[in-house]
């Protein structure tokens, strides 16, 4: 089993009162769901392409937070890590982690492909 950084519960009213769980190995984030039939998705760190922190006002009275994950992965595509404790440090965490497995991968971000602001001849003028 991998080393397991975080793990946490979705919670309720501030309380872990449900049956969704989510940790995060060094290369990958689990969520399992379910009572009877037990579901378990992961998905590899490098595939997350952005993290995004919300937290209404009934979250920040109860001190947790949802962390919005968008990803490339064909199972989970975009989820929640919903209503966590600690959320921004998770959210941190998860945004070091990323960055960690897609610098070990050699990952290259998407993000400055295909938006029409470089010059695809190698030399990486700016188009004006």
């Amino acid at each position: 089993m991998a080393n397991i950084l975080w793990q946490d519960k979705k919670r309720y009213f501030g309380l872990p009162i449900s049956f969704t769980k989510y940790s995060m190995s060094e290369d990958r984030l689990f969520v399992e769901s379910g009572l009877l039939n037990l579901s378990q998705n992961e998905v590899r760190l490098y595939r997350i392409l952005d993290v995004q922190l919300r937290r209404s006002i009934f979250q920040r009275l109860f001190g947790v937070g949802s962390i919005y994950v968008s990803s490339s992965d064909k199972s989970l595509g975009n989820f929640v890590i919903e209503s966590v404790k600690d959320s921004a440090n998770v959210k941190e965490m998860l945004s070091v982690q990323v960055e960690q497995q897609r610098e070990a991968k050699r990952v290259v971000g998407r993000e400055f492909m295909g938006t029409g602001d470089i010059d695809y001849d190698g030399d990486m003028d700016i188009m004006n």
